[in-house]
């Protein structure tokens, strides 16, 4: 596979930290902790919560389009049912959706190894998971680590996020270094007692991750 021009840096795509919601382990309500998330710098969420009605996650999408938009950000809905609207629209699709729909403006799918990457066709991102054990999965892996993580970037053509067990700023910069554009982070938001806090020192630690990768490079 010929590595995508944005695989190895910031692609102006997505990047940054990424947020993923759980409202099971939250401990205030979706919209207060993506609030304060984005009052820390996130700029982009991604929303689970495929197990809610249609009606309810269609209500709950456009409760946190609003605050992500108002800060230039962007909220991507996990499929396969992204609930598009009608103007643009960002999705996420598992290892084993079917390819993205037609209106989407931004897709991304989550990978896991080598052979998923190679059936990407017209995803824009990856997520390649897990890179450290994971509280929200226990058991699931086995964890690629940050040298795992670094191999498969190598091989992906398109940017990658870094995900599972991402919790910490040391982590956040180990994942930059290995190359990956962004971290989605879960537990480390949801269970926050200061989402905002956690955010910000997150969202620091990967700016500074990123500083010191282009000083390297150049």
């Amino acid at each position: 596979m010929t590595p995508h021009p944005g695989a190895d840096g910031l692609s102006g795509g997505v990047s940054g930290v990424v947020v993923l919601t759980d409202r099971r382990v939250a401990r205030r309500p979706l919209a207060e902790v993506v609030a304060a998330a984005v009052a820390g710098g996130v700029r982009w969420v991604l929303l689970r919560e495929k197990d809610l009605p249609r009606a309810e996650r269609f209500a709950l999408a456009a409760d946190l389009r609003p605050i992500l938009a108002e800060a230039g950000g962007t909220l991507i809905v996990a499929g396969p049912d992204p609930l598009l609207p009608a103007h643009s629209a960002a999705v996420h699709l598992s290892a084993s959706d079917p390819g993205p729909p037609p209106r989407a403006d931004l897709v991304g799918r989550s990978c896991h190894d080598e052979a998923e990457l190679r059936r990407l066709r017209t995803e824009d991102y990856v997520t390649l998971s897990p890179v450290y054990p994971t509280r929200t999965k226990p058991g699931y892996g086995p964890a690629l680590g940050p040298a795992g993580l670094a191999g498969l970037i190598r091989l992906s053509p398109v940017p990658v996020l870094a995900l599972g067990g991402i919790e910490t700023p040391a982590q956040v910069r180990a994942c930059r270094q290995a190359g990956a554009v962004g971290v989605a982070v879960l537990g480390a938001i949801m269970r926050s007692p200061d989402p905002q806090q956690t955010a910000a020192a997150l969202t620091s630690a990967f700016q500074a991750a990123s500083t010191s990768n282009v000083e390297e490079d150049g």
